[in-house]
């Protein structure tokens, strides 16, 4: 049977995964919410 704790302690998380999680976090993406506020702002003004 599995030792989950066991396993916890053990776990290491992959490398490529706090590699992309720092790409995804540090790029100013623009998306649909950011567009939408673009739009009402100029309407507005």
């Amino acid at each position: 049977m599995i030792n989950f704790d066991e396993e916890i302690q053990k776990f290491e998380p992959s490398p490529e995964i706090e590699q992309a999680e720092d790409v995804i976090n540090n790029n100013d993406l623009t998306d649909i919410s950011d567009i939408l506020k673009e739009l009402l702002k100029d309407k507005l003004d």
